[in-house]
């Protein structure tokens, strides 16, 4: 089902219900070691956190406040589903055995 994937990684729709629309960008892209502080606030009551969030991991964004996580905040989760996924595939390999 890769188109449905494809598609996933494309579809922006979300985006028109953000609470960063029409905020300055470069609050999200904050400078290296700047605080990340105001970007999360503006993010935090989002109805649409987890879309934006799923949009940068399916997307690969290593810059900037996605979905209320930093870069540091979306490698973390990236490697825990990686360890999750690789768990999975010894569990279905060890039960076809």
């Amino acid at each position: 089902m890769r188109i449905g994937r494809k598609h996933l990684m494309l579809d922006t729709s979300w985006q028109e219900f953000s609470n960063c629309l029409g905020v300055d960008p470069d609050l999200f892209f904050p400078e290296r070691g700047a605080s990340t502080r105001e970007a999360k606030e503006v993010c935090r009551g989002c109805v649409v956190k987890d879309d934006c969030l799923e949009f940068a991991l399916a997307n690969g964004e290593k810059f900037g406040i996605w979905g209320g996580m930093s870069e540091r905040e979306r490698r973390r989760i990236r490697r825990q589903r990686a360890l999750e996924r690789q768990a999975a595939a010894l569990t279905a390999s060890a039960e076809s055995a």
